[in-house]
């Protein structure tokens, strides 16, 4: 092999990895494609395109030129800056190399085969709420993810290497102590509000929901939070996930509830959040490992925000009802924006995750955070993981799972091989409580713009503070930049405390 030369070591790694880059989106293309348009009987066959594209990238990823590279590149910056674009490639692209290169490519290669078959075996068992046929196929997928854990020997626990994957620095025992003071903090506005229920009524959004009416509404939503079809599209998922291809191709998608009208609607908006992010990362930075935004908790902290904090709250409830109002008859055609929001910021423990109210929703990602460790860690057989499910929500959230589908086989992330990124959704969560307190101080009149559906300030605030970096800088590095601190619990107990307050008629500050 001809071993690269170092006369531009800069620009031959900015090449290596923009190839890389397109390898990345080969494998993301192939994931969408499953989702969304696969037949069911091509999921053997595009398993082992995975494995293959998987394996190709990772032998091109970890080989000693690619070390070279790296290494010519870094003495090559002459005290370039921290945040300059060519420090952050070789410093991200360090990280990674130094980090997969410890995992055999054969692993990565099974892994992704895996991963591929289990989400297919996934769709089946969910739809026919059958767990016991599902436990070969995750089983397998543990087994694997244990070798890859392996792979690692500086650990403090297992379950560092895979959370590190999704949010990289972040530890295991950190975001132990921050679930605990989350979980104290979330049950006691349960206890608070459980008795005043009758305050609010949310019957109105069960129904009758024709989903292309729906289609039309979440179309509109979409478009005025800034969705263009020139360089995005919108498809149906069973378990909607958003994909990025480089910021001028975006794939979002969503689900329909015929009966019940949030689904669609905060689930386009949660997806067209990640969309954002993706579609928002600096031109400069496209086909190189900066490219895609570096944090899973960052990256929902994009979703959830745009979800909840404005599509569920008190501002833009008041688009949103006389749009709905519009679009179906029945109980919503006369509900107002002051009725909605109440009704939609309703707290009730409920089973399904996706769908849960913004207080209750931290316990359904605290169980899934205690469940993965035990099972990596031997501790709960992937057989008895049911039982373990069923009981963590007895004694969470008071609710008894009736069938698998609605329990422990709703969700598609232990299926696809991303055990590990479940903590991502509750950290961004607190993330954006500290982004939507600083946008506040920023943008004073946010609010109004909100409540007149001016969406594009708070977009390109988002994107000026967050987006455009990609994977320049860690959750910890851009959080001390643009909140000057890290991550803390407080501004989102601040801001829910608010919410209720205003939707229970109770003083909870």
């Amino acid at each position: 092999m001809n071993h690269p030369t170092t006369t531009d070591p800069l620009s031959e790694l900015r090449e290596r990895m923009g190839a890389l880059a397109d390898l990345r989106n080969v494998a993301q293309l192939l994931d969408w494609d499953q989702q969304t348009m696969m037949p069911p009987r091509g999921a053997t066959a595009r398993a082992e395109t995975a494995a293959t594209v998987q394996r190709i990238s990772h032998e091109m990823f970890v080989s000693d030129d690619t070390g070279r590279l790296l290494e010519a590149a870094e003495s090559a910056l002459n005290g370039a800056r921290f945040e300059s674009d060519d420090a952050a490639l070789v410093r991200v692209g360090r990280r990674r190399w130094e980090k997969a290169r410890r995992v055999p490519s054969r692993l990565a290669a099974d892994l992704a085969r895996a991963a591929s078959i289990g989400q297919q075996a996934w769709i089946v068992a969910r739809s026919q709420s059958d767990f016991a046929s599902f436990i070969p196929y995750l089983e397998r997928n543990f087994e694997l993810v244990r070798r890859y854990i392996d792979c690692f020997d500086d650990l403090d626990c297992a379950y560092d290497a895979v959370l590190d994957d999704f949010d990289p620095g972040v530890r295991t025992a950190d975001v132990a102590r921050l679930f605990d003071e989350l979980k104290s903090e979330l049950l006691a506005l349960i206890d608070a509000v459980s008795e005043h229920g009758d305050r609010v009524d949310d019957a109105f959004l069960h129904g009758h929901f024709p989903i292309d009416r729906q289609r039309r509404l979440v179309a509109w939503l979409l478009e005025r939070m800034g969705f263009d079809r020139r360089g995005w599209r919108i498809d149906d998922a069973v378990h909607p996930f958003a994909a990025g291809f480089g910021n001028h191709d975006v794939r979002i998608t969503t689900r329909w509830d015929e009966h019940f009208l949030p689904t669609s609607l905060y689930g386009a908006m949660h997806e067209c959040g990640h969309g954002l992010y993706e579609e928002g990362v600096a031109e400069a930075l496209q086909r190189s490992p900066l490219g895609h935004p570096e944090s899973l908790s960052l990256h929902e902290s994009q979703s959830r925000l745009w979800e909840n904090m404005v599509g569920r709250g008190r501002p833009f409830s008041g688009v949103l009802a006389p749009q709905i109002a519009e679009s179906f008859n029945g109980p919503v055609a006369h509900v107002d924006g002051e009725r909605f929001y109440r009704a939609v910021n309703r707290v009730t423990p409920s089973l399904i995750r996706v769908e849960a109210d913004e207080v209750t929703y931290g316990l359904h990602i605290v169980i899934r955070f205690e469940l993965e460790q035990e099972l990596l860690e031997g501790r709960l057989a992937v057989r008895d993981l049911p039982e373990a499910w069923n009981a963590r929500y007895a004694e969470y959230l008071g609710v008894d799972v009736p069938d698998d589908a609605d329990g422990v086989l709703q969700d598609v992330h232990w299926a696809s091989g991303l055990i590990g990124y479940f903590p991502t959704y509750a950290l961004g969560n607190l993330i954006a409580g500290q982004l939507f307190e600083r946008v506040h101080a920023d943008l004073p009149d946010l609010d109004a713009q909100l409540a007149a559906g001016e969406l594009h300030e708070l977009r390109e605030w988002l994107r000026e503070k967050v987006h455009r970096h990609g994977s320049k800088f860690s959750s910890a590095e851009l959080l001390a930049q643009v909140v000057d601190g890290p991550i803390a619990v407080g501004p989102f107990i601040d801001y829910l405390k608010g919410k209720l307050s205003q939707v229970y008629d109770l003083e909870l500050g």
